[in-house]
């Protein structure tokens, strides 16, 4: 049975188009970087010195310093292509990472998490342009999932790799974690090359002049299929991409996890991505998207509650697994709101949710950090288990696809 979903997804791959494949082998190295640090990088500013409500502050200033380039970016996408867009995220990421490599204090974090979120916008506003505009729709959500598969096999090491290198260095502190900065600036080098080389624009919609910003976001709600509603969605989902500094904080801090539980939960996070992601992609384009959003959405609310009363490491584990189910259904939900709007939109279309994006992420930091600091730690990951069911009313209110 594993062999044939194999053999299906290779053939799968080899008749998408060539952008859809370079962005794949694009994101196999970043994963791998990216997932170096991620779990640690909560860790390594409260090392250096911040509290958890600074971390917070920090992370909120990030969200500010990217939340205005998000249309913007979109519209310069759709208008001069994707090509040059991904390529100045990368270069961005790469500086940025480098700035945590050498941070002393925590304040010098701060510049870094504004670069980085910067970056991240970036990239994240074209990455489904891509799928949009390669992958047929009735398999939209096939394609997205098996990308997210193979691209997620990487961050199945990374975590668990990351642990061994932090203890050569010096354990969970500041000199230990620092290293692997230094090698995630590297792998996005190798990335930036891979999109440099390789990657050719999907589309080009070869007019003479680029139509007006006003008048693309304009045409955004005048032809988009309840956008207000999926924007009032986007609110809510996005929560757990920006609070989520927290869950290994709150991990090491209240449950005494070490860097191999950290990076077991990580490991166990994205290998649920990976044994899931195709058989789920395959479901949600043949019995329904929003149906299965709405299923795996919960999951992620049982997940955090796992990890606020593991009574030991085993559940903390358990608990990084099951948070892996946010992320399939964000993806399916992404393969849902990119035909909200004609394809020519996307860009505009993608800016705009990016926008509200990076407002929730001013915001979300901060209130996980007063979370923490005037109600206790376990209310962040408390508020953010709510805010996912109460997202799903307006989830099933939207057109069934």
């Amino acid at each position: 049975m594993l062999k044939k979903a194999v053999e299906k997804g290779i053939y799968f791959f080899k008749r998408q188009k060539s952008p859809y494949k370079v962005n794949l082998g694009r994101l196999l190295l970043q994963n791998f970087s990216f997932g170096l640090t991620q779990q640690y990088q909560s860790i390594y500013i409260t090392e250096l010195g911040a509290s958890p409500l600074e971390l917070g502050y920090a992370n909120s200033l990030g969200g500010l310093a990217s939340t205005f380039i998000t249309i913007p970016v979109g519209w310069l996408a759709d208008r001069y292509g994707i090509k040059k867009i991904l390529l100045t995220g990368i270069s961005i990421a790469a500086f940025g990472y480098a700035l945590f490599g050498a941070a002393v204090t925590w304040q010098m974090t701060i510049m870094a998490i504004i670069v980085t979120a910067f970056a991240t916008q970036m990239t994240r506003i074209v990455c489904p342009m891509i799928c949009g505009s390669t992958l047929a729709s009735v398999e939209r959500t096939t394609g997205m999932q098996l990308c997210d598969t193979v691209s997620a096999v990487p961050r199945l090491a990374a975590p668990v790799i990351a642990a061994f290198l932090i203890t050569m260095f010096g354990g969970l502190s500041v000199e230990g974690i620092r290293p692997l900065y230094w090698m995630e600036v590297a792998g996005l080098l190798v990335s930036g090359f891979i999109i440099y080389k390789f990657f050719v624009n999907p589309r080009h919609r070869g007019e003479s002049e680029p139509p007006k910003l006003a008048g693309e976001l304009r045409r955004v709600f005048e032809e988009g299929v309840m956008v207000k509603r999926w924007l009032a969605l986007t609110t809510l989902s996005v929560l757990p991409m920006f609070m989520a500094i927290y869950v290994p904080l709150y991990a090491k801090e209240l449950k005494g996890a070490t860097q191999y539980t950290l990076g077991l939960m990580d490991a166990a996070y994205w290998t649920l991505i990976v044994l899931l992601a195709i058989p789920l992609g395959i479901s949600a384009d043949r019995f329904g998207r929003r149906k299965l959003t709405m299923l795996l959405t919960p999951i992620y609310s049982i997940s955090l509650l796992l990890i606020v009363f593991a009574p030991n490491d085993l559940i903390l584990i358990v608990g990084g697994l099951l948070g892996g189910s946010i992320w399939l259904a964000l993806v399916t939900e992404a393969s849902l709101w990119v035909e909200a709007v004609p394809k020519e939109l996307l860009g505009s279309w993608s800016g705009m949710r990016g926008l509200l994006r990076g407002l929730m992420n001013i915001v979300s930091p901060i209130l996980g950090g007063v979370l923490w600091n005037f109600l206790g730690p376990k209310y962040v990951l408390l508020f953010l288990a709510a805010s996912q069911v109460i997202k799903l009313p307006i989830l099933a209110s939207l057109s069934s696809s």
